[in-house]
């Protein structure tokens, strides 16, 4: 026979597990906007059926139920959707710091309007070309020397610009760094906290949702592996134990292991710079160093390596800024070289040899590094307001023949880094393939935050908290906690039938 108050442990049970199902849904309402939360729902289970099967089972018609209690409070979440989210999150990260820095760099370079080099370099040649025509002008050869003035300060001013955002992207990269250290770090104290909790039976659902916030952030910055490894004792079979994390390359092999979930160590990521250049050389992953040109975790960091440069194993500068700096440090070189040498072949008004129109503050420029930001016009030509330009190549007064070849430096073939080309025609090929290294970037930045979106709203479909299903649930669990109070009253007027209605026969 079952015990007599069988009725009213069942309707308890009832009542207890019906009432942690509304507390957690309210708990679901009041998070409806936070940040990382995860909805999370009482798992709900039969408790053991009467009589448990034995030899000395009581005889009874069957099996009967005695109730229902919560057997664990989880989230609602999809570890291959979170999978699926930071996939696209590095790339995301990745592309748009190189999208940004390519912009940076056409604001300097500036070719939508009639500020840039090309148009200065247009504006030398026109008054070059004046000067072919009008040389015994005193005015079109101050032009000139005003014009080349003009052409030395853009160089110095682009060469200047490029560095500056260089430096600031330098700034950039070692702040992400410390980010990635900062987020590991919290990541391994949120390791050790849930270490403690879950071995006790309970599942820590607010330190996962901030764990899983700070690995969606770090999965921006680099490429990673998230591993999971159970914790011991009483553990349930749900819990999810702490988190190791590698570094992968664009191979997905990993680089090194960041975070030892088993050992609650941290290994620091420290980007190390060439001494000579200032360039990245290596990233380390505690105690490994990987060479730069072979760090390819795709992310944020490695969109400000590959924009802010890095030295390879041979000693070659690459990134998008020491690249572009480079090419205009050889042509403004090159250009210098070949102005000068036509220049110095050509006669003056007054009948002097001419000498060199462009110098370089130090002297010369030998390798081109920094060129650029060194040219200037020579003294002897701004002083003399443009008197000393050797416009002839006779000296009287109606021969233009050198100043027409001074022109043709502009449009005529030189080589500049290997290629034979013209100044212009070298100018227009960099900015035509920053503009479509820049419309590339930009494209795939927009690809992957597209999706990158369509990922966050698969996920959010299913951890996010919708108010109308908390509704929904809301009314069902308050009516099923209303039905067990009523079998508590029900119970209670039998229980009182029993105690007080029995047992009074003949009094």
């Amino acid at each position: 026979m079952t015990s007599t108050f069988m009725g009213l442990e069942t309707a308890r049970r009832a009542l207890s597990a019906q009432q942690a199902a509304l507390s957690t849904t309210a708990n679901n309402v009041a998070n409806a906007n936070t940040d990382g939360y995860t909805r999370q729902r009482v798992s709900l289970e039969a408790t053991d059926y009467f009589p448990a099967v034995s030899k000395n089972a009581e005889k009874t018609a069957g099996q009967m139920g005695t109730g229902v209690q919560g057997k664990s409070v989880e989230r609602i979440r999809d570890i291959f959707l979170d999978y699926q989210y930071r996939l696209q999150n590095n790339s995301a990260g990745y592309y748009d710091t190189k999208a940004k820095a390519l912009s940076q760099m056409e604001g300097v370079l500036n070719e939508t309007d009639d500020s840039g080099l090309n148009s200065v370099l247009n504006s030398f040649w026109n008054s070059l070309q004046e000067l072919s025509n009008n040389t015994n002008e005193e005015s079109a050869r101050s032009v000139v020397a005003r014009k080349g003035q003009a052409v030395a300060e853009t160089f110095n001013y682009i060469s200047e610009s490029l560095t500056n955002v260089q430096s600031n992207l330098k700034a950039e990269l070692n702040t992400t760094v410390l980010d990635v250290n900062s987020l590991l770090s919290q990541l391994n104290s949120l390791n050790k906290q849930i270490a403690q909790v879950e071995p006790v039976g309970l599942l820590p659902n607010g330190l996962y949702d901030q764990r899983d916030l700070l690995i969606d952030k770090l999965s921006s910055m680099v490429d990673i592996k998230v591993s999971y490894n159970k914790s011991g004792g009483n553990a349930l079979a749900s819990a999810e134990g702490t988190v190791s994390i590698e570094i992968l390359d664009k191979n997905k092999q990993s680089l090194g292991t960041v975070l030892d979930g088993k050992n609650y160590e941290v290994s620091e990521l420290a980007a190390n710079y060439d001494n000579e250049t200032g360039l990245v050389s290596s990233i380390s992953i505690g105690d490994t160093a990987v060479q730069a040109e072979s760090f390819s975790s795709k992310g944020s960091l490695l969109g400000f390596i590959e924009s802010y440069g890095y030295i390879t194993a041979d000693g070659q500068e690459k990134g998008v800024y020491p690249e572009m700096l480079s090419d205009l440090d050889n042509m403004a070189l090159e250009f210098a070289k070949a102005f000068n040498e036509v220049h110095r072949n050509g006669v003056t008004k007054s009948g002097e040899q001419g000498g060199d129109f462009f110098d370089f503050t130090g002297g010369e420029t030998e390798p081109a590094k920094g060129a650029a930001g060194k040219i200037k016009v020579a003294d002897s030509i701004l002083d003399s307001k443009g008197a000393n330009i050797a416009f002839s190549l006779t000296g009287a007064a109606n021969d233009n023949a050198n100043a027409t070849k001074l022109a043709n430096v502009l449009t005529g073939k030189i080589t500049i880094n290997g290629k034979e080309t013209s100044v212009l025609d070298y100018y227009a090929g960099l900015i035509g393939e920053l503009g479509i290294e820049a419309q590339e970037a930009n494209r795939l930045a927009s690809n992957t935050e597209t999706q990158l979106n369509d990922a966050d709203i698969n996920r959010q479909q299913m951890s996010a908290v919708s108010l109308d299903e908390e509704m929904t649930n809301m009314i069902q669990f308050q009516h099923a906690y209303n039905a067990a109070a009523r079998m508590v009253t029900l119970q209670d007027e039998l229980l009182d039938k029993v105690i007080n209605g029995m047992g009074v026969g003949g009094r």
